[in-house]
């Protein structure tokens, strides 16, 4: 019987009068109780905080238990949810969900799985270990089978199953009428970054425990993303391919688009920052984000960039800087971006010298056109470009004004018709293949090397808009010739110099 919140009031202000050898107050403290055990054995958070005391609260718990109790009534069939590391992912979906699902309905199966054995027998244990608390037992009337003795195989007194499983182990015989899978990659796996790990998996999936789901069985995976490859990335694209199942997908970034922590009653911004500040930006994206990146059809690949091993620059003759411009500062918009980039001479393998371009900064930041405009004239002093481009959409036409009314002399960019972000991305690839495009060691350099690895399949281009303008100019500027270059045919004049 579940109480309404009036009545809790009032049985709860009655406590505070009646004496407390009044019969009334044990009859209240039984209809709370009732009231207890109804609301943990209909919705998933109030069982949660019953069962494990030190429970801290996130509004993402609130979101992953609403999915859960979907799976449980059975409109929610196939369920996928991306988390960063250490946000509560295996001790819901492996451990308190078996647990609540099997005391709802204590005569169906659980296959459990994750990447190893050991650990997928170490979730079966705890699940196990729960059952037979005096806790549990107060919510849910389910028992564990005499001779359920086994961590990872054991069974309800009323017939219901559970099975621990490692990847790439035998289900043979076995049946789920609910099958969860909890981060099926390892970390040691994912350091090797080849296909082979990921499709290893995505075939076991697909021959083992995919086929042992029961008719109107329901699939949880709950893992961290490492590579557009990974169990989450196949199944999704092979989903879109064959028209196969309908997945639902929840993500949770550790970071939200606002920069406020997914969990800051757990995590705060700082300690976050200070991960993400000490991972490769790819492991970030990943792991953190739910974001991988992926060089396949990437047209500007991270290995054809040439590090800059030294602190300091090359010397610079000439230096181009480079804006896209978004709308406005919201949590939707697009970022504003600009890189600016130093043109500096070196011999070639002919012992020629010829000129090369080095990124020497980024930035990438959402701004109202008052910050923008303050950001854009910060950075002009700062480095005094040769050659300042600004393209002329979205921020940039007033900006673009204001600068000039200052008498900043400005370069503006106006696509032509049919130059798509794809087709200018191209017209600069060979720079990159051609060896003469240049980074420093950096983080910020590192944000658009990825950028512009997981273009034009990644969530945002504006550095790679920035960089593509840049280098384009570069390229137009008359600095460089590429063996892909026509000659010209009147070889006494110098190159003539192109301006946008």
């Amino acid at each position: 019987m579940l109480l309404t919140h009036n009545e809790l009031k009032r049985y709860m202000d009655l406590l505070d009068v009646l004496p407390p050898n009044s019969p009334e107050v044990e009859k209240i403290k039984i209809l709370f109780n009732e009231d207890k055990k109804e609301r943990c054995r209909n919705n998933f958070i109030p069982f949660v905080k019953e069962m494990w005391t030190a429970f801290i609260a996130g509004k993402h718990h609130k979101d992953m238990a609403e999915a859960f109790e979907r799976v449980a009534e059975g409109s929610l069939k196939r369920l996928i949810i991306n988390m960063p590391p250490r946000h509560t992912k295996s001790e819901f979906a492996s451990f308190l969900f078996p647990a609540w699902y099997l005391g709802k309905f204590p005569e169906r199966k659980i296959i459990q799985t994750a990447h190893t054995a050991e650990l997928a027998v170490g979730f079966g244990r705890k699940v196990r270990n729960l059952v037979a608390t005096a806790d549990y037992q107060g919510v849910f009337p389910t028992k564990l089978q005499s001779d359920s003795k086994a961590a990872g195989r054991w069974n309800t007194d009323k017939g219901g199953d559970y099975f621990a499983i490692g990847v790439g182990g035998a289900v043979t015989g076995k049946g789920a009428d609910v099958l969860i899978i909890d981060d099926p990659h390892s970390e040691q796996e994912a350091m090797q970054g080849t296909a082979t790990v990921y499709d290893r998996v995505y075939e076991w999936y697909n021959s083992g425990p995919r086929q042992r789901l029961q008719p109107g069985g329901a699939i949880i995976i709950v893992m961290t993303r490492w590579s557009k490859r990974d169990l989450t990335g196949q199944i999704l694209a092979n989903a879109a391919k064959r028209d196969g199942d309908q997945w639902e997908v929840i993500e949770f970034p550790a970071l939200m688009p606002s920069g406020k922590p997914l969990w800051g009653e757990f995590w705060s911004q700082k300690e976050l920052e200070t991960i993400k500040a000490e991972l490769p930006v790819s492991k970030w994206e990943a792991q953190y984000q739910q974001n991988p990146t992926s060089e396949e059809g990437a047209i500007i690949k991270r290995e054809m960039w040439k590090r800059w091993e030294s602190d300091t620059a090359p010397p610079i003759e000439y230096t181009i800087q480079s804006w896209d411009t978004a709308f406005e500062k919201n949590n939707r918009a697009d970022y504003s971006a600009c890189t600016t980039w130093g043109i500096f001479y070196m011999p070639n393998e002919k012992g020629e010298s010829v000129a090369n371009i080095i990124l020497l900064e980024a930035i990438k930041e959402r701004m109202e056109f008052p910050e923008l405009k303050a950001r854009a004239m910060q950075q002009w002093k700062e480095w005094n470009p040769d050659t300042l481009i600004v393209e002329k959409k979205a921020a940039g036409a007033p900006l673009i004004y204001e600068m000039r009314r200052m008498g900043i002399p400005i370069s503006e960019y106006t696509p032509s018709k049919g130059s798509d972000k794809i087709a200018r991305v191209n017209a600069i690839s060979d720079l990159f293949a051609s060896g003469m495009v240049w980074c420093p060691d950096t983080r910020w350099a590192d944000e658009v090397m990825e950028e512009c690895a997981s273009f034009p399949n990644g969530d945002h281009d504006d550095l790679v808009d920035s960089t593509s303008q840049a280098l384009l100019r570069f390229r137009q500027g008359g600095f460089i010739r590429l063996q892909t270059d026509e000659e010209d045919e009147v070889h006494s004049f110098k190159r003539k110099v192109v301006y946008y």
